[in-house]
């Protein structure tokens, strides 16, 4: 090979890294942008809601990372179904990064006997019916349970489930996140 091939070779990589370099910057600023600009979102990083422990989980202590929140509620079958395959995907995934909230459209009663008979690793917050109204917001047209939302590190939307999630859900959710 020339030397003046070689060059334009080595210049040429380096301006497409380049170039894929910028455009990576970029599109982690305008998806971070996007998210603060949707109110919904911005509403759901401003919200602090109650533990079953009696503590307060703010929601915007979780943004920067991918965010799994699944809606469930203890009456519903596919929700408690479910909720091992969360729980595995969370204790797996957790020292890479990845956050997984369960919401509770529950009475904290119920939900406190729930989590003693079958604890979860991942934290669990508390909305009532008004789970229900915001998973209604993020997209859960049906308003029906389990629902669940990934928000990317940059806290866009990129993933919605009306259902129960599959190992092959949280699979290609991880890549997407």
């Amino acid at each position: 090979m020339k030397q003046g091939s070689r060059r334009s070779l080595v210049l040429g990589a380096a301006g497409g890294l380049a170039l894929i370099g910028g455009f990576a910057a970029w599109w982690r600023r305008e998806g971070s942008a996007t998210a603060q600009a949707d109110p919904v979102l911005r509403e759901l990083w401003a919200l602090s809601l109650s533990t079953p422990d009696g503590g307060t989980l703010a929601l915007a202590s979780m943004s920067g990372r991918p965010l799994l929140i699944n809606f469930w509620a203890t009456w519903c079958p596919p929700c408690v179904e479910e909720l091992p395959l969360i729980d595995d995907f969370y204790r797996k995934n957790k020292t890479n990064g990845w956050q997984v909230i369960g919401i509770a459209a529950d009475n904290i009663a119920a939900v406190k006997t729930f989590l003693g008979r079958m604890p979860l690793s991942f934290p669990v917050a508390m909305a009532g019916l008004g789970g229900i109204d915001l998973s209604r917001k993020l997209g859960n047209l049906s308003g029906a349970l389990p629902f669940s939302v990934l928000l990317t590190k940059s806290g866009a939307v990129a993933q919605r489930k009306m259902g129960k999630l599959t190992e092959a859900d949280l699979a290609a959710w991880r890549q997407a996140g």
